[in-house]
C-alpha cells in the first residue's frame, strides 16, 4: 500500500523540508525522515530502510546530482526512486536528472497536487 512507503526528504532549507513533509502527509504518506544535505542523506539511506527519496538539487557538501549518482552506484540503494526538486527549471538540469536515473523532477514552488501527482506516477510506474 502506498501509504506504507518511507520517504527521505533532502533539502538544506529546514522550512522546505517541513513543507514537503506536510504535503506528503496530506497526500497520505505519513512516514518521512529528513536530511539537510546529500552527505547526511546517504548516511541515513545506508543505515535505515527507505522507499523513496525527494531531494533538492542545490545544497552544500553534496548536491542532489551527486546524491543521485551515489544512490544509483550503490547496489543496496540503486532501486530507490529519486524525485529531484529545484528552484530552477534549467533544461540541462532536467536532462542531467533524467540521465542520472532520477524518477522525476519538479520545480519550486509547487503545489500539493503537483507533488502528489508526481509521487503517485512514480509509484505506479515502479509498482511500489
Amino acid at each position: 500500500m502506498a501509504t506504507a512507503l518511507r520517504f527521505l526528504i533532502v533539502d538544506d532549507f529546514s522550512t522546505m523540508r517541513r513543507i514537503v513533509r506536510n504535503l506528503l502527509k496530506e497526500s497520505g504518506f505519513t512516514d518521512a525522515d529528513e536530511a539537510e544535505d546529500g552527505v547526511a542523506a546517504l548516511n541515513k539511506l545506508r543505515a535505515s530502510k527507505f522507499d523513496f527519496v525527494v531531494t533538492d538539487i542545490n545544497m552544500p557538501n553534496m548536491n542532489g546530482f551527486q546524491l543521485l549518482t551515489e544512490i544509483k552506484q550503490d547496489e543496496k540503494l540503486k532501486h530507490l526512486p529519486v524525485l529531484m526538486v529545484t528552484a530552477e527549471a534549467r533544461k540541462e538540469d532536467i536532462v542531467a536528472a533524467a540521465q542520472g536515473g532520477a524518477a522525476g523532477y519538479i520545480v519550486k514552488p509547487f503545489t500539493k497536487a503537483t507533488l502528489e501527482e508526481k509521487v503517485n506516477l512514480i509509484i505506479k510506474k515502479l509498482e511500489l
